[in-house]
């Protein structure tokens, strides 16, 4: 991962762009609360509702989800003290933190963030300053992620369902394994006040450039600022409006390939256009390294085609983080038959 110095930082200039932001997103919504008081037809409701979602627009939120505000808000606080701590203070923090520049091929986005491994414990340790925040960040990070798991894998569940699985927990078992590769995302997307001389909301910078995600799901909350966009199976573009009540989830490539293609994964980016800052926290739902990948035969059928070719994840994710953001990093795992 590399750091940049604070020197460095200030010579790197994002160019802005000229150009209005798209209009804002249809978001599919799933209750899980009222799934549950619904009892078995609500439930049935709501793995059809995520199973259209995901075939159709690979992006859906979730409300209903049963986390504490209290903790949201405090993991929220707790991010944005760890952001405004001084660039030495923030570098030294066991390796999970960077500035500008996302993976080594080159991307750059107006943004600072940590990212850090998840074991089956919680989130890997990290050094935080005692007093940079009310509650040590790492403890409330890993209580953050056990709450999140929780729901994600009822999310993963209710996918399951709603394909007409036999084995309800084909996705979790792979998010719960013990080696699962699974990553925790705490980004920083600082204000950029002097867009406002640009045009007023014309003038927006590239915060994070448009990707998929490698993982099987992608669970993310953000605080009350807006730049997430979504691309619709036309290609156009969406602005997603800010939601910090809710999760929004994104099917990840290698959940794609389990469903032969059946769930796709969405194409989406952040863009800066606002004097306000950003801060998101993303769990990655991912699958042991050694776990190989597949369309599940249930979704291929008798005599049906498989549209990607069998590789585990270590595979996967060694080719993936070779390219660039943008690049269709499936396309070297499709089957004769696909391409």
């Amino acid at each position: 991962m590399v750091v940049l110095s604070k020197g460095e930082l200030e010579q790197i200039a994002l160019p802005a762009v000229q150009r209005p932001a798209p209009p804002l997103a249809t978001v599919p919504e799933v209750d899980l609360a009222k799934a549950s008081l619904d009892g078995a037809n609500g439930r049935a409701a709501a793995a059809r509702a995520v199973a259209a979602a995901c075939e159709e627009h690979g992006f859906f939120k979730v409300t209903g989800h049963g986390l504490p505000a209290a903790l949201l808000a405090r993991v929220e606080a707790a991010a944005a003290a760890f952001f405004a701590l001084p660039q030495p203070e923030k570098e030294a923090a066991g390796g999970g933190y960077a500035s500008k520049r996302i993976g080594c091929n080159g991307d750059l986005g107006w943004v600072e963030y940590l990212l850090l491994g998840v074991t089956a414990s919680g989130a890997a340790p990290f050094s935080v300053p005692a007093d940079a925040s009310p509650c040590p960040f790492r403890d409330l990070l890993n209580e953050y992620v056990a709450a999140v798991r929780r729901m994600t894998c009822t999310v993963l569940e209710l996918m399951a369902e709603g394909l007409g699985l036999d084995e309800k927990d084909v996705f979790t078992r792979l998010v719960l394994d013990k080696e699962s590769d699974s990553m925790l995302r705490v980004n920083h997307y600082p204000p950029r006040p002097e867009l406002k001389q640009l045009g007023g909301h014309g003038g927006r910078v590239m915060g994070f450039g448009e990707h998929t995600d490698p993982q099987i799901i992608s669970v993310l909350r953000s605080n009350d600022t807006s730049g997430l966009e979504i691309s619709l199976r036309d290609g156009s573009w969406v602005s997603v409006p800010a939601d910090r009540n809710s999760f929004f989830v994104n099917v990840g490539d290698a959940l794609q390939v389990l469903t032969n293609g059946r769930f796709r994964s969405v194409r989406h980016r952040v863009m800066v256009n606002s004097a306000r800052p950003r801060v998101s926290v993303i769990f990655f739902g991912g699958p042991p390294p050694r776990e190989r990948l597949a369309p599940l035969p249930e979704l291929v059928g008798e005599g049906g085609r498989r549209w990607y070719r069998e590789f585990t994840w270590r595979e996967y994710k060694t080719s993936a983080y070779k390219t660039k953001l943008s690049e269709n990093r499936l396309c070297y795992f499709e089957t004769a038959a696909r391409s």
